[in-house]
């Protein structure tokens, strides 16, 4: 006769219901930044907790710097940048998307999840579409929960 033990059930790490995330948004001076602005002047409502962080284009975007939001408290961090064929700097935009991807793998390989980052493409007219990027970040991270690198509540 074998005996069983009792463990308590795992649980999934459900995300508190006060759980306000923190996002940490990579700008392109032209596209990106304008298309925030035109958001702004339209009155087009998106989360308040996002920090910006202007770059001349996102091609400047650096793995080291994505990993720093992570590192500095964000739970997710997206990048948003003209649209494919329309940047200010050529193909800078190609240059940043290629990055982004690579730092989702690395994301993946350290167990923080490649879905905590994205890439978005638009216009500087597109207000709601920024406004619309936002709010996917923000509610992805409340399904996702805190950052594991919080260790802990998230706040």
């Amino acid at each position: 006769m074998s005996q069983v033990i009792a463990e308590e059930p795992i649980e999934a790490t459900a995300p508190e219901e006060d759980f306000v995330p923190e996002l940490t948004a990579f700008t392109c001076i032209y596209c990106g930044d304008m298309a925030a602005d035109t958001a702004g002047a339209l009155r087009i409502q998106y989360p308040a907790n996002v920090k910006f962080i202007k770059l001349p284009c996102t091609g400047k975007i650096d793995v080291r710097y994505i990993l720093a939001a992570f590192e500095q408290g964000a739970d997710g961090v997206y990048v948003v940048g003209c649209p494919i064929g329309n940047c200010h700097h050529v193909r800078g935009n190609e240059r940043g998307w290629a990055r982004v991807k690579r730092t989702k793998k690395i994301l993946d390989e350290i167990g923080l999840g490649s879905e905590r980052l994205e890439m978005f493409f638009m216009s500087g007219s597109q207000g709601e579409t920024f406004a619309n990027a936002a709010k996917e970040m923000l509610e992805r991270m409340r399904r996702l929960g805190p950052s594991p690198l919080k260790g802990g509540s998230g706040r």
